[in-house]
Formats: C-alpha cells, sequence, structure tokens
C-alpha cells in the first residue's frame, strides 16, 4: 500500500527554545512541510510512503530530500531543477505570547514548477492513496494546475485522494482559496479541517464558537462535517478541535463524520513542546487507520493520540511509532519515566 503526498518542503529557521528572533544570533535549521510531514508520519507508523515536490540543485535541495531519506520516505520521484528553496521562519510562542511564522517563499523551485515536470501516471502507477493541502495549490496558479493533473490522474487510477484543508491568508484570499479548492474537491474522498479551515475556504461556519476567544462547541462541529460530507460527497470528513488556553497549554479533539454517523476522540490536555506539524500527523493518523481497516472510532482514536504526541515533540515532523500512539490510546499517558 503505497501513499503519495505532494507538495512543498522548506528549511525551517528558528531560534533556540522559546527565544525572540535575533534574541542571540542563533538560529536552528531544519526542515518540514505540511505533505512532507504526513509522509514521514506515515513512514514512522510503517507504511510506503513516497514524497513528490521539486527541489534545486546543490546541497540545500539534497539536504532537504534527505532529511526524507533519513525516516525511510521514497524520494525517488522528487524532481530537481529550480532556483531556490522556499524558508519559513518560526518563532515559538510562550503563555499568552502566541508563535509568529514568517515565510520566505516566493519562487522556490516548487511554486515556479511546470505542470510537465510531473508524469502523474508514472508516480501514481503502484500507489493507493494521493494526499495534499490546501497550501500546495495556494503557491502559485502553475502548482494548482499540476496538483489538478494528479487528482485527474488519481480518479482515473481510482486512488483515494485527501485533502487537508490548510488555509493560509499569507498565501491567498479566501476568495481565490474558494474558487480553486472548490474546483479540487471534486476528486477528494476523504476531507480534514482544523476549527477555522472549513468558514475560511467554503462559509461553513460552527455556530456559538470562535476559535480565537477559545470557544468550542462540538455539536455546531458535527453539523459543519456534515456539510463537508454533503457539499462535496465525501467518504469521511474530519475536523480537529483546539481550545487554546495559551500558546503552551491546549486541550485538543478530533472529530470524525461518514455522512451520517459521528466519532469523537477523548480529549486530550497538552502542555507543548511544538505544535507546528500537529495537523499534519493528524492527518496521517487519519490515513493510517483507515488504510488498517479499523473501525471508525478506534481511526479517530488513533488519529488524535498522534497528533497530541507529536505536539511534543520538537521540529515539524513526528517522531512518534504505532506502538507508543496505541500505548497512549490504552490509556497510558501520564508521561511517567519507560525503564
Amino acid at each position: 500500500m503505497k501513499i503519495v503526498t505532494f507538495g512543498e518542503i522548506m528549511l525551517r529557521l528558528a531560534p533556540e527554545g522559546y527565544n525572540r528572533f535575533f534574541q542571540n544570533d542563533i538560529l536552528g535549521a531544519t526542515f518540514g512541510g505540511a505533505e512532507a510531514n504526513v509522509a514521514v508520519s506515515l513512514a514512522e507508523f510503517g507504511l510506503d510512503s513516497s514524497y513528490v515536490t521539486k527541489l534545486p540543485e546543490g546541497p540545500i535541495g539534497d539536504g532537504a530530500r534527505n532529511s526524507l531519506r533519513y525516516f525511510g520516505v521514497d524520494t525517488s520521484k522528487i524532481v530537481r531543477g529550480g532556483s531556490r528553496l522556499g524558508i519559513y521562519f518560526l518563532e515559538k510562542g510562550a503563555s499568552q505570547r502566541p508563535s509568529l511564522c514568517i515565510y520566505d517563499r516566493a519562487h522556490s523551485a516548487i511554486a515556479d514548477c511546470s505542470p510537465d515536470d510531473f508524469d502523474w501516471d508514472d508516480i501514481l502507477a503502484d500507489a493507493c492513496w494521493f494526499h495534499f493541502t490546501g497550501i500546495t495549490p495556494a503557491l502559485s496558479d502553475s502548482v494548482a494546475e499540476t496538483l489538478e493533473r494528479a487528482l485527474k490522474t488519481a480518479k482515473k487510477l481510482g486512488i483515494t485522494v485527501s485533502c487537508d484543508l490548510n488555509y493560509r491568508s499569507k498565501l491567498w484570499s479566501k476568495a481565490k482559496a474558494s474558487e480553486v479548492m472548490t474546483r479540487l474537491m471534486e476528486y477528494v474522498d476523504v476531507c480534514i479541517s482544523n476549527e477555522e479551515d472549513a468558514n475560511d475556504v467554503f462559509g461553513i461556519k460552527a455556530a456559538g464558537s470562535d476559535a480565537t476567544l477559545g470557544k468550542i462547541e462540538q455539536e455546531s462541529y458535527k453539523d459543519v462535517a456534515k456539510q463537508l460530507c454533503e457539499r462535496f460527497g465525501l467518504k469521511y470528513a474530519a475536523i480537529t478541535l483546539r481550545t487554546s488556553k495559551s500558546a503552551n497549554d491546549n486541550d485538543w479533539q478530533g472529530l470524525l463524520c461518514d455522512g451520517e454517523n459521528f466519532y469523537m476522540s477523548k480529549k486530550y490536555s497538552i502542555h507543548i513542546v511544538d505544535r507546528v506539524g500537529g495537523g499534519d500527523s493528524f492527518g496521517a493518523g487519519l490515513i493510517y487507520g483507515i488504510l488498517s481497516g479499523k473501525d471508525p472510532q478506534h481511526i479517530i482514536e488513533f488519529a488524535a493520540a498522534a497528533s497530541c504526541l507529536k505536539q511534543t515533540v520538537e521540529g515539524d515532523f513526528n517522531r512518534i511509532t504505532t506502538a507508543e500512539v496505541e500505548k497512549m490510546m490504552k490509556g497510558d499517558s501520564t508521561g511517567r519515566v519507560k525503564r
């Protein structure tokens, strides 16, 4: 069972710990990006995971590729070329100070790609699943066209498609996101959203909830999930529910809808180490659960637990195994030392 993900991997530059930008002269360098994070999680869960993007030639592009190879992700279909790798700067928030993310990704290799760079019949020939996020078509019109070709090929080959809406206001407007994503959702079987994305992209609002104020009404999100299923003919809609008490302390829960029935995970109270990639690990957990043939309640419990554990790990990538996730699902969540 091979899963293919497609998107942009970037160089992440971040101060040590909770320092502000240039509080000292050190910025740690790692790599990450939504679909790359999903690919790594799936590889850690023991699945055959393949990541597709375009990277520049040279040591920076090599470093991004090799960061994925380390985890066993297949990088053989990555296209090389273009002028640069995108960068993002991350300042982790603490207490009442929020995290800050600054992008420097214009004219990255993937953003300037040509749709003809990718042979999707070859890339998807032996795949059973294709995953993308709303970040990818936001990069440029050429990436959106490239992605649409991939989705048409996936549907032709009978491949299941999942999408995490992942709306990013710094990349495109709500109007442009709605126009493009509505067209792409024609090919999607499983949709993932957070508390705000469905409203930002499709105008599907959770009545009585305000994520900015930390007000989450579970029943209203059931309606959001059901509307997503009905509007786009989905097999599943999944929503992550984050109640932010501060930058460090969040409540975290997942909701899954199959169009008729609703399944809610256990709620976790997380003291966050690094929340970047939390939603991506949720998506990977969802994909893993579905491909493993588990029942819907088990699927959402696995996804929520995997995502909870990711947020205790530095960096974009989820260095968590299925055994660790399953232990926590069974109640082993006290954090006691294992000897």
